[in-house]
């Protein structure tokens, strides 16, 4: 039997389980909720909990499920139906559908996919809304969806990991008017006991510190900053030059014909994964393909280059194809374009390589010390000129800069040097 003076404690005996504090606060929690959590925080388990307990506890109550697509919605239900059928069977009335469960007491559950605007959603009245990842639910949803709440002075539970800085979302934990009406938890990764202190030192090793802040630490990001900063990129110059030997790599960007800059830049492995810029190269002169070609030729035979890194987009089309014609080229360069495309790796499959994956790579490389840089200002006002921009809708970033062509050359460097190993031709 139902143990009402208890219910959170009678699920966790029923169920088998032992919720985290912030889980048990979270479903004790009256009112309108917002939780920033961590990946893997157990966020969804502890919401659809909630829910059920909701239904099952307030009859003849309506909660509505929304995501901000099908799928979101639909795995958060699934949850819910999966704990009222553990905890009280009997109470479910008729068959459920993928989309709405109906208890004996009155009480129903719908789930749904938001949309962009929420327009479909306006006939129902609800006494609670429930809103899976809601930083990714526009705007226009919960101005539509909003008022379901009007006449029967229901609530709102938001539950996200966060992603830039605006929308309804942000709002409940930032803006002075908005977050009054919330109760606000915030769980980072220490928070979740099953978190693994290696599985963590990992991700730390492979993320950026941005990335793992709002990942693990479900921090708000700005939507649009630098992304090397000063102190980042302070970090990294040293003014002796290393004279150990070792591999070297050219990045090259190229401008096309007349006007903007091309960029050369010479990198070298001192040992591995240890990473030194030994200069950058830029050229405003109008040079054709075939010119272009030759001077990665010139410096070839002054270097001696590991692999080469061509951007093949646009104008480098051809200076690829010229540079593969070229014997003493044709191996070493490696044609990597910073937009999305596939790279075949084997008959069986393909990666995608884009642009995040070139920046990305060269700013773990930085934050973890493993790339050195020269004090050249040229090189310096190129990366810190560089921006990128968080879609609050999306989530997808967009990375650009007015003087990004030395960081556009360093970037497939320091790719080159990262996957020297692969098979150069699969890249053309």
């Amino acid at each position: 039997m139902w143990n009402t003076k208890n219910p959170v404690e009678f699920a966790e005996k029923k169920l088998g389980i032992k919720l985290d504090e912030w889980q048990r606060d979270y479903i004790k929690t009256e009112g309108n909720v917002a939780i920033r959590a961590a990946r893997q925080s157990g966020k969804s388990f502890a919401q659809s909990l909630r829910v059920a307990l909701f239904a099952l506890l307030n009859k003849g109550t309506q909660t509505l499920i929304i995501g901000a697509v099908d799928r979101q919605s639909v795995g958060l239900f699934e949850k819910v139906k999966s704990h009222i059928t553990n905890l009280a069977k009997w109470n479910i009335k008729g068959k459920p559908t993928m989309h709405k469960i109906e208890l004996t007491n009155g009480s129903k559950i719908i789930a749904e996919p938001a949309g962009r605007t929420g327009y479909g959603l306006r006939f129902l009245t609800i006494h609670k809304l429930v809103c899976d990842e809601a930083h990714y639910i526009p705007e226009e949803v919960f101005i539509a969806v909003r008022p379901m709440l009007a006449t029967t002075d229901g609530t709102i539970d938001l539950l996200s990991t966060p992603k830039g800085n605006k929308g309804y979302f942000y709002d409940a934990f930032e803006d002075e008017e908005t977050k009054k009406d919330f109760q606000q938890f915030h769980v980072r990764w220490q928070d979740c006991p099953r978190h693994s202190e290696s599985f963590i030192k990992r991700e730390r090793r492979t993320m950026t510190k941005l990335q793992f802040a709002q990942e693990y630490d479900a921090v708000f990001l700005d939507s649009l900053q630098a992304f090397f900063t000063l102190e980042l990129i302070n970090n990294c110059i040293k003014i002796q030059r290393n004279q150990e030997k070792g591999n070297l790599f050219l990045g090259v960007d190229l401008a096309g014909y007349g006007g903007d800059e091309n960029a050369f830049v010479n990198l070298k492995e001192i040992e591995k994964k240890k990473l030194e810029v030994l200069d950058n190269i830029e050229t405003t002169e109008k040079v054709s393909a075939h010119e272009t070609v030759k001077k990665i030729s010139d410096l070839n035979k002054t270097w001696n280059y590991k692999k080469i890194g061509l951007d093949d987009g646009g104008i480098g089309t051809p200076i690829l194809d010229f540079c593969l014609e070229d014997p003493k080229l044709k191996r070493k360069t490696v044609g990597i374009n910073n937009a999305s495309r596939s790279i075949e790796h084997s008959k069986k499959g393909k990666k995608k390589l884009l642009k995040e994956d070139l920046y990305g790579n060269l700013k773990i490389l930085m934050e973890q010390k493993f790339i050195k840089l020269p004090n050249n200002p040229k090189l310096k006002q190129s990366l810190l000129s560089i921006q990128y921009e968080i879609d609050e809708v999306t989530g997808n970033i967009k990375i650009f800069g007015k003087y990004s062509h030395i960081t556009e050359a360093l970037i497939r460097a320091a790719w080159c040097a990262k996957t020297k190993g692969l098979n150069i031709r699969a890249f053309c």
